[in-house]
């Protein structure tokens, strides 16, 4: 086995909790760039795919033009968890499968296997990745389009309604009067997210309302790499009259009629026409609480399903101009394959439940249309001089040259024999895996640098290898970097006096920090050798670091602010170590971790 080495910033949990690098090859995968998906209510595949269906455009039309997934399941009951589930790979606790009545935060922002928050709440910590922050830093764009959103404004506004801690949620039920506002905030996972409300300006850039989408669709620059649709109460087919505004029945019925007049412009737009896939599926399925793919429990519910294990066989439509008019596939899916299957295709890691090892992702089964190219192995002539010789940099720790998780790797070859470089192969590779693969991220490339947008908590190793004019390829050269993650680690505990604050400069832009004297924090973790990542500034005080009960005292002090400074460095044999913290005097500001493991 190779050294593998990760930090465990104070935010995101350790290697159990870290997430997983795609499972399909990228090269087996169409060229996807932009992704619709419409979220529709309540009905089992058994009814809204049967025949005579109220929606024959949905169970007829739209399954004979693309991919019919009748094995498609939710994961939970009732709405919110299958939501909070398609953005982030949560799994369903009490307060989310009770659809969250009134807005509480999570009860713990601890992480446990696969990256599940702790506890029940249905607002995630700050910390709690999401597709939208894997795409924001991939430099990658989304928008989520919400039906009817801010009709009334005197409900909601037609942007971002940031949910206010404690407060009820008073969009459970449609507006039986004018102006029959209908939209449910339960049904719009964004706004459970801490690190997407948090920026209010942000969010309201992004969760709008669909009526403007039409614009976005106009063009390829204008329309988001990430599309996610929820329609209202009425037209998702929640409701039925006489629980919908005059003239809507409601149901599959409206459904219908809802897919008819937004299926056409998403399909004609340029960018699904370019590389699009659009998805339409149902939250979960009535009366009906089976499960896919190795779905397993969170830790604070045990039927994610209420009665059962899953939420039930929902069926799901797929259309993209790499899928076969007509295609059927008989694998089982979830809305945890579907977030899976869509970081595969921008080149995103894993998140939450997505890394379940009985989860399977789209493949060749649904992209039918679409024949990944061959690469001939190169043609080596027998060597008349040595091969290139690479060298690789890269921070051994991220923090030390950003504030954010971009790194960048700078590449050069010496060639022999009166050659020249012709091009490099850079490949990464997740150290968080246990069976961890190499991921092309430049292939046959002539640029000498490469900004590689990782995810917080993740360490991640790079290798690049250079060709010479002639065709002899050298050997890798190697790089680890890791990429630490926020403030608070999973068993890791504060005692009175630390408070979380916003500091420019700062790994993420926080610190965590007290001036309290006594002020303590523990931490078990399984690993060798720790650094501890923080600030020193005038007012820095001392603080004590104890490792398996040998001490060390850091002086933290120096004559101006200085962020994402290397505290102290405490060596380790990989295992299970006790860390504690003890606030001697003046102020202590942390940021990270960084644990190196090695494993036989």
């Amino acid at each position: 086995m190779r050294k593998k080495l990760w930090v465990v910033g104070l935010a995101i949990s350790l290697l159990s909790t870290l997430g997983s690098v795609s499972s399909a090859s990228a090269a087996a995968l169409p060229p996807i760039k932009h992704v619709f998906i419409i979220v529709l209510e309540n009905e089992s595949a058994s009814t809204t795919f049967a025949p005579g269906s109220p929606a024959p455009y949905l169970s007829q039309t739209l399954t004979s033009q693309g991919a019919f997934v009748p094995n498609y399941f939710g994961i939970g009951h009732s709405s919110l968890d299958n939501y909070i589930a398609m953005i982030g790979g949560q799994p369903p606790n009490p307060t989310t499968q009770a659809d969250c009545p009134t807005f509480q935060n999570m009860s713990t922002d601890t992480t446990a296997s696969f990256g599940a928050v702790n506890g029940s709440g249905c607002l995630y910590p700050a910390d709690t990745p999401t597709i939208a922050s894997q795409l924001t830093a991939a430099h990658l764009t989304w928008g989520a389009y919400m039906d009817e959103m801010g009709l009334d404004p005197a409900r909601e506004p037609a942007t971002c309604p940031q949910p206010m801690v404690g407060s009820p949620d008073n969009t459970e039920a449609a507006e039986t009067a004018a102006p029959f506002d209908e939209y449910a905030n339960r049904h719009d996972p964004f706004l459970y997210y801490h690190s997407i409300t948090d920026n209010l300006a942000d969010c309201q850039g992004h969760v709008v309302n669909l009526g403007q989408l039409p614009a976005a669709l106009s063009s390829v620059a204008t329309t988001p790499n990430y599309v996610f649709i929820t329609p209202d109460l009425c037209n998702d087919g929640h409701n039925t009259a006489p629980n919908c505004a005059p003239g809507e029945p409601g149901g599959l019925a409206q459904v219908n009629t809802f897919l008819q007049t937004w299926v056409p412009q998403i399909t004609a737009s340029p960018a699904y026409k370019q590389d699009g896939l659009l998805l339409i599926t149902f939250d979960e399925g009535v009366s009906d609480n089976s499960a896919c793919c190795g779905e397993l429990p969170g830790p604070a519910a045990v039927n994610p399903g209420g009665g059962g294990p899953g939420g039930g066989d929902v069926g799901a439509v797929m259309l993209s101009p790499f899928i076969k008019a007509g295609t059927v596939t008989q694998t089982a899916y979830n809305h945890y394959s579907m977030l899976g299957s869509i970081e595969d295709l921008f080149g995103l890691s894993h998140l939450g439940y997505a890394q379940l090892p009985g989860e399977t992702d789209f493949g060749s089964d649904i992209y039918t249309n679409y024949t990944a190219p061959v690469i001939p192995p190169p043609i080596i002539p027998p060597a008349a001089h040595p091969a290139p010789v690479t060298k690789l940099t890269t921070p051994a720790l991220a923090s030390t040259a950003s504030a954010t998780a971009r790194v960048t790797l700078r590449y050069s070859a010496t060639p022999s024999g009166g050659t020249s470089v012709r091009f490099y192969n850079v490949q990464s590779r997740d150290l968080g895996l246990r069976k961890a693969s190499w991921r092309t991220l430049a292939a046959a490339t002539p640029k000498t640098s490469l900004t590689f947008s990782g995810t917080p908590g993740h360490t991640y190793s790079f290798r690049v290898a250079a060709t010479d004019s002639s065709g002899q390829t050298g050997a890798f050269a190697t790089r680890t970097t890791v990429i630490p993650s926020g403030v608070k680690p999973a068993k890791g505990h504060y005692g009175k006096g630390w408070k979380t604050v916003k500091r420019k400069g700062a790994w993420l832009g926080h610190a965590i920090d007290s001036s309290t004297t006594g002020s303590a924090f523990t931490l078990r973790y399984g690993g060798g050798s720790l650094t501890l990542i923080g600030e020193t500034t005038p007012g820095g005080g001392k603080l004590q670091v104890t490792l398996d009960g040998h001490s060390r005292t850091l002086h933290l002090h120096s004559s101006k602010t200085r962020v994402r400074r290397t505290l102290g460095t405490f060596k380790a044999k990989a295992g299970t170590h006790h860390l504690r913290l003890t606030m001697l005097g003046g102020t202590v500001a942390l940021e990270g971790y960084g644990i190196s493991v090695r494993t036989g």
